[in-house]
């Protein structure tokens, strides 16, 4: 069976779209200055040292280069390390912060849209109370399988919106299939990878394998990294997505400016 959790690293970092290191870098940039405020009221933690691993890692490997350490743009050329896998799914997922990064966009859009809300008297579905897998380890064999399921939701999600304006042609899954390969997945994750592309887009069905929000949340921003949204087909997926997931637009809102997406 394939690894998903290593799959995604080197999925994101072989098939992000032309402005998708700048979106990635923006995140960074943006969890960085709010992260002691996003952490703080659960008092940090392994949550603390798992992005600010992260963050450390990104600036640490642009620290030599002409560019602030953490420029939007420059974030693209180490994407290799920052989110290279390495070891077994979980760990290199984790040690690689693609996850993490994921979870701390969606974590920051469901408690900052919250406190929104709660000051206009808007209802919006809370999102978790506690900091969610991503941003702190797995304590159990049963968060390590959802760590697990929420890489291939999240690659899944990234396929989905490449397939919102057409099929994906032969030469794009040879060319994707091949970035793997070179990457040095194994046969298993190749071959899950040509099923899924192969596959037509069926929205619903997608949306019923997603078990909450916060998922749904990680799976959309990783959508932002996969395409332009320049397209109308891809904008209507978009919205069709996150309406059928049930994010609020508060949360979608927040999505957006953390990665300096025009909404």
């Amino acid at each position: 069976m394939a690894n998903f959790g290593d799959l995604l690293g080197s999925f994101i970092q072989s098939n992000m779209s032309q402005s998708g290191s700048g979106r990635m870098g923006n995140a960074l940039q943006d969890l960085q200055a709010t992260f002691g405020r996003m952490t703080g009221a659960q008092g940090g933690g392994s949550g603390g040292e798992m992005l600010g691993n992260l963050l450390e890692m990104a600036k640490g490997k642009l620290g030599s280069a002409s560019q602030n350490p953490m420029q939007a743009g420059g974030i693209g050329a180490v994407l290799g390390s920052v989110l290279g896998g390495g070891g077994n799914s979980v760990k290199g997922a984790m040690t690689g912060g693609a996850l993490a990064m994921l979870a701390g966009i969606a974590y920051k859009a469901f408690t900052e849209s919250g406190q929104a809300a709660q000051a206009s008297g808007i209802p919006v579905a809370s999102g978790a109370q506690e900091l969610p897998l991503g941003l702190r380890a797995p304590q159990t064999t049963a968060e390590e399988q959802a760590m697990e399921n929420t890489a291939q939701l999240v690659i899944k999600g990234m396929i989905n919106i490449a397939k919102s304006d057409g099929q994906v042609s032969v030469d794009e899954i040879q060319r994707i299939v091949g970035k793997i390969e070179a990457a040095g997945m194994g046969s298993d994750a190749q071959e899950w990878l040509m099923t899924e592309l192969r596959q037509p887009l069926n929205l619903d069905a997608f949306v019923a394998e997603i078990p909450s929000p916060e998922v749904a949340a990680e799976v959309y921003a990783a959508s932002l990294l996969a395409v332009e949204v320049d397209t109308p087909q891809e904008k209507d997926y978009l919205r069709d997505f996150a309406e059928k997931a049930g994010l609020h637009p508060l949360v979608v809102q927040h999505i957006h400016q953390s990665m300096g997406v025009a909404v």
